[in-house]
């Protein structure tokens, strides 16, 4: 398999066409993996914002008075309210606010963006990205798939790694559930997240600072045929830590 970045991408603006820049300077074949940063989908889709977009109800005003009491940092009722009209669930209001976005992505601040947002101050992640992932990969001329991704922590270790939070044309998994390990042994619950693996191995190239490669393309990868109705989110039900986040604030 090789990976490599697209160099070339302009700063995008409010209805760019990605795919057109993209094929502008890299020739695709069927079968590649298109992968894209998040940032670059959500400035084509105008979802850049200024804080004085929002104006803070009384619950951004006591979250940003509590977080701000907690780390002896200013913060910004303004952001506060962003994030809340970003997510479905606020999990935790501190000591960081880890949130359900309305596509159902778990991230701290809803996945808003202070860094590379233009001359803007947010740049909130595109409303359904598995959508937008789809839209793309109608444009490209090849067959292709597209994954978006974006940067997340983690529980339990420092730094943050490369996810998907949009996919289309891959499934999300692949499922070893049947199959046998070296000593017999049937699998019986392991999915391989197929897409955060690739989403990470794009981000060593896409960088997190102002290298400009915001594209990434993985050629050579056998990776199915697999079902893509397999979702990348856990259901509520089956989400031990989410049940216990929620006791835990009750």
């Amino acid at each position: 398999m090789e990976i490599f970045a697209v160099d070339g991408i302009p700063e995008i603006q409010p209805g760019d066409n990605i795919p057109h820049h993209v094929e502008k300077n890299i020739e695709l074949i069927e079968g590649d993996v298109i992968l894209i940063a998040s940032t670059i989908v959500s400035k084509s889709e105008g979802r850049a914002a200024n804080l004085s977009d929002f104006s803070p109800s009384p619950r951004a005003n006591s979250i940003a008075s509590s977080l701000e009491s907690l780390t002896g940092k200013p913060k910004d009722p303004r952001f506060a309210q962003a994030v809340l009209d970003e997510s479905s669930e606020i999990l935790l209001d501190k000591p960081f606010l880890l949130c359900k976005t309305h596509f159902g992505h778990i991230c701290v601040n809803a996945g808003i963006d202070r860094s590379n947002t233009g001359s803007h101050d947010l740049l909130l992640l595109p409303i359904n990205p598995s959508n937008s992932a789809l839209e793309l990969k109608k444009q490209f001329s090849p067959n292709v798939s597209v994954i978006i991704t974006d940067t997340c922590g983690r529980p339990f270790r420092y730094g943050q790694v490369g996810v998907a939070i949009g996919w289309a044309g891959i499934s999300a998994h692949r499922d070893w559930r049947g199959t046998y390990d070296l000593q017999g042994y049937e699998l019986e619950v392991t999915l391989e997240c197929i897409v955060d693996e690739l989403a990470s191995a794009a981000n060593l190239l896409m960088g997190e600072g102002n290298g400009g490669t915001p594209v990434v393309v993985i050629r050579g990868w056998e990776f199915g045929p697999f079902p893509e109705n397999i979702d990348l989110f856990r259901k509520p039900e089956d989400d031990v830590i989410r049940k216990t986040l929620r006791r835990w604030n009750s």
